[in-house]
């Protein structure tokens, strides 16, 4: 367990003051926004010449950009619990899988926070996807729902600080077919990226994607400019990140970057230097920590994250923790997506450094997107899976194919100073095995100092509790512009 310094609480008891003492005005507001679906590096920002974020942007460069920022599993549900809890997936039972639940004795910060004083709510998706009630939750743990951040300020009582969790269905799939051309996304000089042809169909599946994240970006500069009218723009820490990477195939779902780096950018008015690029590792699980650091309230010691209170306030850019030098990574079930009769998933761990990816893969003999018999059902479906399920045999295309569906060996390594977009795995060649014994034994270290069930007992349990969505593939009905999706 990581020693934390004392929060804010603790401190001001330790100087004869009671936690009372501290008055709302001093704690800041949390406006944490996240997207459906989004990865890196798709913002301007970080060089994107083509999709349009001017709201990130902003918060970017009037805050603090992160170059390294991770999900604890590319997977919505186990992704969000992570980042409420403050732990790794893998630690919350059910709540390590998708469509699944949450057990009542692993702590949220937003129940924390409302119980310090915060009104808290949020608006479209939150947690889940799953059913929160399944193991005798009472409450969402992201609190109740109202019809816009405008609504929620409205109904705040007086000026009581808030946590609000301004959540999007943008980007995830299903896209409206040319969505991204007619609002005049310039389709041609869209360069996929290095995992996915460059064809006319995946360029405009792209556009479309684009779309939604510009679409979320508006929803958030709203919301900054309600918060600049109310005169609480200064004292709200303003977070906009994406909960995984996109919906394309080896991105969502797998442990390469394209499935687990994600944009973050944090805006805190005057407490933090602004214009700063922050290459320190975090993950999102690090942010409920943080959230309760700001606000005074006590971290819970089962919480495995660290607050990145220090990294804000450093005023620094580049590096500035040492030991903040890598992040762990995994996934279990994501949908029943293996070939009848297995309901299992497909159990992966991974350690990220500057110089390398080490993924570390549990059952081989299962197929990293689901199995053929159920059409690869782990990758989303659209034109990009589409057209690489049709034209795998052509040999242009095939090795793209191979890339996302195709069997993995039990060891992967991949050298990012060589081959950043991690498309040629070294872990077999010679050259590599001293760095990947290294990896290896520092990723089952820190997965047992963690309590993995994968690596000390009852890793079984994962592909045994109950999936609560729905077994077969279904469309998805758009019942309005702001999709309502459940996965």
């Amino acid at each position: 367990m990581t020693t934390r310094p004392l929060p804010m609480i603790a401190l001001l008891c330790l100087a004869g003051l009671s936690g009372a003492a501290v008055q709302a005005a001093e704690r800041p507001n949390i406006l944490f926004c996240i997207a459906d679906d989004w990865g890196w590096p798709d913002a301007g920002i970080y060089g994107n010449r083509v999709i349009k974020t001017p709201a990130f942007d902003r918060l970017a460069r009037e805050g603090v950009l992160f170059e390294n920022a991770f999900v604890s599993s590319p997977s919505c549900t186990p992704s969000r619990n992570a980042l409420l809890t403050g732990q790794y997936h893998w630690r919350l039972e059910h709540g390590g899988n998708l469509w699944s639940t949450l057990h009542p004795k692993f702590p949220v910060f937003p129940l924390l926070l409302r119980d310090a004083g915060y009104a808290i709510g949020h608006w479209r998706k939150a947690w889940g996807p799953g059913n929160f009630r399944a193991l005798g939750r009472q409450e969402d743990p992201v609190g109740p729902s109202y019809r816009g951040f405008k609504d929620f300020l409205a109904k705040r009582p007086g000026k009581q600080p808030f946590c609000f969790w301004l959540g999007a269905f943008d980007p995830h799939r299903p896209y409206k077919p040319g969505s991204g051309a007619g609002s005049g996304i310039p389709v041609d000089t869209i360069v996929p990226p290095a995992d996915l042809p460059n064809h006319p169909t995946i360029r405009n599946d792209i556009a479309d994607y684009y779309f939604e994240v510009q679409r979320f970006d508006r929803d958030v500069a709203e919301a900054i400019g309600l918060l600049e009218v109310s005169g609480e723009l200064e004292n709200t820490i303003i977070v906009m990140t994406g909960d995984h990477g996109m919906p394309f195939p080896r991105h969502k779902c797998h442990l390469y970057d394209s499935g687990t780096h994600v944009p973050l950018a944090i805006r805190w008015g005057r407490s933090v230097k602004a214009g700063r690029r922050v290459t320190d590792f975090v993950s999102l699980a690090d942010l409920a920590p943080t959230f309760l650091d700001v606000a005074g309230v006590a971290i819970p010691q089962q919480m495995t994250a660290r607050s990145i209170v220090p990294l804000l306030r450093s005023g620094k850019s580049g590096r500035i923790n040492p030991r903040r030098d890598h992040v762990l990574t995994g996934r279990e079930r994501h949908t029943v997506a293996q070939d009848p009769p297995s309901t299992g998933g497909y159990p992966m761990r991974a350690i990220r450094t500057d110089g390398f990816l080490y993924i570390r893969n549990f059952a081989v003999d299962r197929w990293p997107t689901g199995g053929p018999a159920r059409n690869y059902r782990d990758c989303d479906g659209g034109p990009s899976k589409t057209f690489l399920l049709k034209n795998r045999d052509k040999p242009a295309i095939r090795p793209f194919f191979e890339m996302a569906f195709a069997k993995r060996p039990a060891e992967e390594l991949y050298d990012l100073q060589n081959d950043p977009h991690q498309l040629k795995n070294v872990a077999a060649q010679a050259g590599f095995s001293d760095i990947r014994s290294r990896l290896s034994r520092r990723l089952l270290t820190a997965l047992k100092a963690s309590r993995d069930p994968r690596v000390t007992s009852g890793g079984e349990n994962f592909d045994r509790y109950p999936y609560l969505g729905r077994t077969s593939p279904r469309k998805t009905k758009r019942k309005s512009k702001r999709k309502k999706k459940r996965s």
